[in-house]
């Protein structure tokens, strides 16, 4: 089954589905600044556009662009920005 869902008045919105490895959702990040909250570990793969990530517990902003992805730890957050609508894959763990 599908599940749509819809953050940041409708500025990011994701299909949530089931793989053969588990969850998973893709979707796109409109143009902007998002924090994050994640309850389980996630591979978060850019699949369009690119976007600077900081991870909880860093100091420093990282460059993902299309065809890389980063990592974030279960029960920790992470900020991302885009200059441009970003299109993603997140693989829950």
């Amino acid at each position: 089954m599908l599940n749509v869902n819809e953050y940041f008045s409708g500025a990011v919105k994701s299909i949530g589905f089931t793989d053969k490895t588990g969850l998973a959702s893709v979707g796109v990040m409109s143009a902007g600044e998002y924090t994050f909250n994640t309850s389980s570990a996630e591979i978060m793969h850019i699949i369009s556009g690119s976007a600077q990530v900081k991870l909880s517990g860093t100091d420093h902003w990282q460059t993902i662009s299309a065809g890389e992805h980063f990592q974030v730890e279960a029960h920790s957050s992470f900020l991302i920005k885009m200059t441009q609508d970003t299109a993603y894959l997140c693989e829950y763990r």
